[in-house]
Order: C-alpha cells, then sequence, then structure tokens
C-alpha cells in the first residue's frame, strides 16, 4: 500500500508558487451556461454551500442550474444551484429587485454585453428593472447589492419557498411544500424554514438582513397562514444602493444566523468580494499553466468548476441535518453532501486526491457517516439525502480509492463493512439476492437498465475484492473477485457486445444495438446509452475483454467501430444525456470517458493519442454552450485536466494513469511537503499530436502508466511530441 499520509496532511502555503498573478482572471463561469452544459455564472467559494446565481427559467430540464445564457429574461437570483446536474433542485430564496413596473411576472431583460462573472462574484443590469445587481458569498452566505437607476421606489420581491424543478416530460417532478415559517422580527430582517421536495426532501432554514429598513408593500400567502411571497419597499434616493445577506442552514434559523454572524458580520461589500477571489486564487494557484490565453481559461474553468462540489453543508458549529432528519455533527469538521458519484468516482474524486487531499478523508468519512444512519452507502445525495440517481454503488471506488492511497483519517476496519453491507445488503438499485443467483440481473426480473446496472456492480465488486486483499480477508477478496467477473455472462460472442439476458439465460431478442434508453423515461438495458456504449464497461479488466474479443487485433477493430459508425441513434424516452458524439462514443456521458485510453491496452496509442486531440479540439471550448454535455459536478473537467496532463484514472483505484498525449506545453502542480511535479510537452503543435518518448525524472517509460506516488513524490514527466 502507498506510504501513508499524514492524517492532517502538509499544508501547502510552501509548496504554491507565491507569485502574485491572479489566476481568477482565467476563470470563465460563462462556459457551459449554453446548451445543456447546465452549469451556473454566479458566486460561490470552493466546496461552499452557497451558489448565489441568477435564474432565467424553470421547470423543464433545460434549467438544471436555473439559468441558460441565451435567455432574454431574468426572473431573479437565487442562493442554492447544482452544477451541471442532470437533474433540478435548489433555487431556494430566489430575489428580484426592482424600481420600474415590470408586471406580475417579475422579470426583465438585462444587458448582455456588460454581464460579468468571476470566481466569488457575479454582476448584471436588469435594464427593465432599472437595478444594478452584484452577487458575491461566503461558504454559508449570499451577499446581494442592488443599486436603484429609477425615479420609482426602490422594491425587492422575495419567493421565499419557491426552487427548482421540471415539469417537462423528460424528467416529471413537482416541488411540494409540506412546511413553512416566516417571521419579520425587525424592519431589516426576515427569518424562517421551509420543508421542501424536488429531488430530495430537505429542510431550509434561513436567515436574511438589509442594510436599510424595509416597509412591506404585499405579502402573497401560500398553502398555510405563512406568506410565501413578499414585496418590500426601500426609502432611498435614485442611485442608492440596498444590501442584502442571506445566512442558509440544514438545522435551524439560529444555524443560518450564526453563519451570518461568523462570516460576514459587516456590510462591506467590496471586502467580501476580495476574499472571495483570494480563496480562489490561494487553490487555482496549486496548477501553474504554461500554454495559450485559450489553453489557460478552459484549464482553470475547468479547475473552477471541479471545486464547486462536494458541498460542505455543516453550520459553523460543525452541525448538519442529514439522513431520517435527524441533527448531525460531522465526525471531522465538514460534512460533504452533493455527491454526484456514478459521474465523479472516474475522475474527479482521484484528482481531488492529488489536488485538495486535504480534504479526502472528510469527504470519506461524510460518506461512512451516511451509511451508518442509512444502512448503506450513499448512491448521489445533495443536502444530505439521498436521492437514489443512477445506479451502482459508486461511493466503493472513492473510498477505496483513498484507503489503497494511503490516506488515514477514517477507520479502515468501519470503512471495509459498510462497503461490503452496501455489497451484499439489497437496496433500491441493487438486488443483491438476483444478481447472486444468477450471475448476472435478468432482464425480465430487473426490468430497467440490466445491463448497465450488472456492469456497473462489477466494476464496484473488484474495488471490494482489492480492499479485502489489502486487509488480508481472503475469502471476502476471493468471493468479490469471482463477482467481478460476472461482466463475461452479458457478452455476447456473436456481435462481441454486452446484451441483455432473461432469467433463463436467453438472449434479448430482437438485439437494437443502436437503440438509446433511459430508465426514468423508458427502461430498457441499459443507463443512458445503449450498446455500443456499455460494451466497454470493463475499467478493471481490460485484458479480459480483450480475450473476450479474442486478440488485441478484433479489439481494436471493435472499438474502430464504436468511433465510426453513423452517429445515429434510436432514441427511447428521454436521453437528452447522450451527446459529444464521436460515431456511437458519447463524450458528454460519464461511461465514455475512459473509452479512447482502451486502444493503449491494445497496442495502439497513436489512436488514443488522435482522439484524445479531436475530443479537446470539438468537445472543450472556451464558450457558452463549449461543453458537449452536462459538467455532472465537476467529472467533464476533470477529464480535461487529466487529459491534458497526458494521463487518465482508467481504473480509478488502481493507483495508475494511462498515458495518453499532453495537450498543454507544460503544467506544474504544487503538492503537500514542498513537493512539485511538472508535465511537460514538448514540440507540442496540433499537428504533433503524437507520443514519440515519455521520460519520468530522467529516465524513459515504455509502459502504459505512471503511479499516483510518481505523482506524490514529485518530479517531472517529459513527453516529447511528433507528426503522424
Amino acid at each position: 500500500m502507498a506510504t501513508v499520509l499524514l492524517s492532517s496532511l502538509l499544508i501547502y502555503s510552501c509548496a504554491v508558487n507565491n507569485s502574485e498573478e491572479d489566476l481568477t482572471k482565467y476563470v470563465d463561469p460563462f462556459i457551459g451556461n449554453a446548451d445543456n452544459g447546465h452549469t451556473f455564472p454566479g458566486a460561490c467559494l470552493p466546496f461552499g454551500m452557497i451558489q448565489a446565481s441568477p435564474e432565467s427559467g424553470n421547470r423543464s430540464w433545460r434549467y438544471c442550474s436555473g439559468y441558460n445564457y441565451d435567455d432574454e429574461f431574468i426572473y431573479g437570483f437565487a442562493q442554492t444551484h447544482l452544477n451541471g446536474t442532470g437533474v433540478p433542485d435548489l433555487g431556494d430564496i430566489l430575489m428580484f429587485p426592482f424600481c420600474k413596473n415590470t408586471g406580475q411576472d417579475f422579470k426583465s431583460r438585462y444587458n448582455k454585453e456588460n454581464r460579468k462573472a468571476s470566481p466569488g462574484y457575479y454582476a448584471v443590469e436588469l435594464t427593465d428593472a432599472g437595478v444594478a445587481v452584484e452577487l458575491t458569498a461566503t461558504h454559508r452566505t449570499a451577499f446581494h447589492k442592488y443599486t436603484f437607476h429609477g425615479d420609482s421606489p426602490a422594491q425587492v420581491y422575495i419567493d421565499l419557498t419557491g426552487g427548482l424543478t421540471d415539469k417537462s416530460i423528460s424528467h416529471p417532478r413537482t416541488r411540494k411544500i409540506f412546511a413553512s415559517q416566516v417571521e419579520m422580527p425587525d424592519n431589516k430582517t426576515i427569518t424562517g424554514f421551509n420543508r421542501v421536495k424536488a429531488w430530495v426532501e430537505r429542510d431550509v432554514y434561513y436567515a436574511i438582513q438589509f442594510d436599510r429598513p424595509y416597509t412591506i408593500v404585499e405579502e402573497i400567502s401560500g398553502q398555510d397562514t405563512n406568506a410565501k411571497q413578499v414585496i418590500l419597499a426601500f426609502d432611498i434616493q435614485k442611485g442608492e444602493s440596498v444590501q442584502a445577506k442571506i445566512g442558509l442552514s440544514t438545522v435551524s434559523i439560529d444555524g443560518a444566523k450564526a453563519s451570518l454572524e461568523k462570516e460576514n458580520p459587516g456590510w462591506d461589500f467590496a471586502q467580501v468580494k476580495k476574499k472571495a477571489a483570494l480563496t480562489w486564487n490561494e487553490l487555482l494557484s496549486r496548477v501553474r499553466v504554461q500554454g495559450t490565453e485559450e489553453q489557460k481559461t478552459v484549464f482553470y474553468t475547468s479547475l473552477y468548476h471541479l471545486y464547486i462540489q462536494p458541498n460542505d453543508i455543516t453550520d459553523t458549529d460543525g452541525r448538519y441535518r442529514g439522513v431520517n432528519d435527524s441533527v448531525f455533527h460531522a465526525a471531522r469538521g465538514s460534512y460533504y453532501s452533493t455527491l454526484s458519484l456514478w459521474d465523479t468516482y472516474r475522475a474527479a474524486h482521484p484528482l481531488y486526491t492529488i489536488l485538495t487531499p486535504e480534504r479526502v478523508d472528510d469527504m470519506v468519512q461524510s460518506m461512512l457517516d451516511h451509511a451508518k444512519v442509512q444502512g448503506f452507502l450513499p448512491i448521489w445525495t445533495l443536502w444530505g439525502k439521498e436521492n437514489f440517481c443512477m445506479i451502482g454503488n459508486h461511493a466503493i471506488p472513492v473510498m477505496v480509492d483513498a484507503y489503497l492511497k494511503g490516506f488515514t483519517g477514517f477507520d479502515a476496519g468501519e470503512a471495509f463493512q459498510a462497503i461490503k453491507n452496501s455489497s451484499t445488503t439489497s437496496h433500491m438499485k441493487s438486488n443483491w439476492e438476483i444478481y447472486m443467483q444468477y450471475g448476472y440481473y435478468p432482464f425480465d426480473l430487473v426490468k430497467e437498465e440490466s445491463v448497465s446496472r450488472t456492469l456497473e456492480s462489477c466494476y464496484d465488486d473488484y474495488c471490494v475484492a482489492q480492499m479485502a486483499k489489502a486487509l488480508g480477508k481472503e475469502d471476502d477478496y476471493i468471493c468479490f473477485t469471482k463477482r467481478a467477473g460476472f461482466y463475461k455472462n452479458l457478452f455476447d460472442t456473436e456481435t462481441r457486445l454486452m446484451r441483455g439476458r432473461d432469467s433463463n439465460g436467453n438472449w434479448r431478442t430482437p438485439f437494437q444495438t443502436f437503440s438509446l434508453s433511459h430508465a426514468g423515461t423508458a427502461g430498457g438495458d441499459y443507463t443512458e446509452g445503449n450498446a455500443w456504449q456499455y460494451t466497454w464497461h470493463v475499467q478493471h479488466d481490460i485484458n479480459g475483454l480483450i480475450e473476450l474479443m479474442n486478440g488485441k487485433e478484433n479489439f481494436v477493430s471493435k472499438l474502430d467501430s464504436l468511433f465510426f459508425l453513423d452517429t445515429r441513434a434510436e432514441n427511447r424516452g428521454f436521453t437528452g444525456d447522450v451527446t459529444g458524439l464521436i460515431g456511437q462514443y458519447a463524450h458528454g456521458n460519464e461511461p465514455s470517458h475512459h473509452v479512447a485510453y482502451m486502444y493503449s491496452y491494445a497496442d495502439r496509442k497513436d489512436k488514443t493519442e488522435e482522439l484524445i486531440r479531436e475530443i479537446f479540439d470539438r468537445f472543450y471550448l472556451p464558450e457558452p454552450d463549449g461543453l458537449c454535455g452536462n459538467d455532472d459536478c465537476g467529472q467533464m473537467s476533470a477529464w480535461y485536466i487529466f487529459s491534458a496532463m497526458g494521463f487518465y484514472p482508467v481504473d480509478p483505484i488502481s493507483g495508475e494513469y494511462v498515458l495518453g498525449a499532453p495537450q498543454i506545453e507544460q503544467i506544474t502542480l504544487s503538492l503537500p511537503g514542498n513537493k512539485t511535479f511538472t508535465v511537460e510537452a514538448k514540440n507540442l503543435t496540433k499537428e504533433n499530436k503524437y507520443v514519440e518518448s515519455v521520460v519520468l525524472n530522467g529516465k524513459s517509460l515504455t509502459g502504459l502508466t505512471i503511479k499516483h506516488q510518481d505523482i506524490m513524490n514529485g518530479g517531472s514527466l517529459v513527453f516529447t511530441m511528433k507528426g503522424k
């Protein structure tokens, strides 16, 4: 096992380049705001609870983050948002300032030419409403500044119980209010809470403070006697400002108040904005890039998106509300939620072990704390609650990866028991009795995603086996190694694709290999994909898959077919996540992310290198529609960051990274212990996209991989690039 890390981990201050360069200037929060990137442009801190951002629409898949760059109107500014997800939620406490009559729709056109966004800051001019809006944030509080330019009274409409949801055919879901309380204890304060449900049921406690007294213009009642929406007026002159601070908590109103008192006690907007930018710059400075301005913009924006989540949802005293609505105290100071694990186990979490290792133990402990109450590890958590979105039990690879890399800030025995329980005790979308009886999920017994669930579970089983082996648990190692091979039971030798089988062993007939399916709207044997995309979901045993395909030549031929087949898709139900197509390869969806690197296992590194360049050139552009799919809580960005450095975690828990082709001239990582690791690409041009040689710390590399410890020990990795 890797050298054990100190649980406290060494501070980065000595390792970070102390240059005065402001790296936030290379971050463009508008990237991914258009098309289906589903990112938001608003203000937040790294891993923070708050995401104060504009909203330009609601009630459809287009508005998973609440905003689309191309829209004409803004409806207000809410305090919480999701980054790049495929399902909407949050959007708590929507506030809309105005001093001109905008009608009862409370919306305004805005000046698209002067809107601004940078890490920790957002600004826009609402032209119809006559208000200039600025937003910044601390970890648990949002800070708004409204400058009123009209002659009419300055007013603010506040929707205290609204939020984002989806009423479209793709993800039909309503938002319910189960309980609500609103208090106005004085003429500068509003406090309250909501129990709401869209994607998850959760409690939202808030405290709103204004720097000027308000008068109540109107209270609009909702489902109970408390006001759900209010319109406030402020006695100010044209050109003056009103500031508002909003603290949130999952626990109590007092918790929300404490956040305001401890994190944002004054009214100095410029100072809070400056501190937010410094916090971001410190984290971004852990990576130094030498390249073009465009490369720096895409790279640092990818880092920014990676660091938005998971979100620490604790109050300032460490308390949070989690599973079964109980209030807990974080075991290690921070409790992380917004765990999109089906996406992020692949590259985002391995990247955290390199770039933010001081947070990894808390992330793992958060998953363990979740399992103590729920009975199994998290699948997809939001605000401490399970939403059961997607398949597999992919907290397992995240935890096993941390353990095998030497993280010790959690109890390994307790972690393994939680992992084993999650892999043997049936729960939603994990029917272990059926899985063990047949060695796969039969499509007549498991009506949705039978093939995908089998393949995803096989990878988790492999992860369990590796941790069992490291702990000396031989019986568990043997058992889960056998289970990890169940993928072979769904390999159809005739089509050389992964194909559904029923409980009698019969293949799915007819076999529509191009048919995309999505469990939420159409059933089918695959998850947001088809047979061509999921056949390659054998991250742990690529050599075994090569053997099933009768050798490397046939394997390469089949991979070629994936990338060169017609991009046609036979959709069943909603398949908007299957985007970024090269043939049948779908870079906009996570199961494809490792596939380009599989050529290297069959002695065709050149094809890997060529494809990586194509993916960069087509699917990662410094534009609002520059992402080919949902950023998915940083996973799309993590693929870019790893691949820009010239390697990728095909098997995320192996501690090895498969070499590809670097895409940026030089990247330097600042690491714990005053160490640095530099990746250099000599002779790099768009024509020179192939690798001639690789040298690690002065020694030539001839293998497929470098090790995690090679990076963490510091040193240099030098690629020499060439043309075809």
